[in-house]
């Protein structure tokens, strides 16, 4: 029996590490999270997630757009997640729950980003330019937010539930309402503590 190409067997090598990884920070994020083979198989986010890496391999290749795109929209079928293969995704990305997400074409997504369902990453030009939000890393957006535009969401902040934001979110900072205003949390809080501080992040 042949054997895997050396350079075949480096990517499935790679690709199980990066598959351990997505589902060991899910669990971090995931009270609910049992083990790692429910998380692995029952979380949509997670799935969704996968498909669009490949997806986004194959939107690299215009050749191979139209599948990339078709691979997207079975995807969103199949989760209730839609990403764009020609979103650019970084590592660890979290989507929990995950019905009603949509990323746009542009976006530009972090490492460590969480993202809570029914948030958009959408746009707000017609025109074929870099029309999506940036998302630095480790940052937090709650459900039902809305983040539209070439905009920029500094590292290390977080958007409320609901909130709509159109303006650039500085690093550390938290945007809530409609339109999102900039608040600065307490220093040395951690996420939970910021319930008290700024109810509207996880509602």
């Amino acid at each position: 029996m042949r054997r895997p190409a050396k350079g075949w067997g480096r990517r499935i090598a790679s690709a199980r590490a990066s598959v351990i990884e997505d589902v060991d920070a899910a669990m971090a994020r995931d009270p609910a999270a049992q083990s790692r083979l429910e998380t692995f198989l029952a979380s949509p986010g997670l799935h969704a997630v996968w498909s669009h890496r490949v997806s986004h391999k194959m939107w690299e290749n215009p050749s191979y757009r139209l599948p990339a795109r078709l691979l997207s929209q079975w995807t969103r079928a199949r989760t209730g997640i839609e990403i764009h293969p020609g979103a650019t995704i970084g590592r660890r990305l979290f989507i929990d729950h995950g019905m009603g997400v949509v990323i746009g074409e542009t976006a530009v997504v972090g490492d460590d980003v969480m993202l809570y369902h029914d948030v958009t990453l959408g746009g707000r030009s017609l025109a074929k330019v870099k029309r999506h939000p940036t998302v630095g890393d480790r940052v937090t957006i709650g459900s039902g937010a809305r983040v539209l535009g070439d905009i920029t969401l500094g590292d290390d902040s977080q958007i409320g539930a609901n909130s709509v934001v159109t303006k650039d979110v500085p690093a550390d900072s938290v945007a809530v309402g409609i339109p999102a205003q900039i608040r600065r949390p307490v220093p040395g809080l951690i996420p939970e503590e910021l319930l008290d501080e700024h109810p509207a992040i996880w509602i």
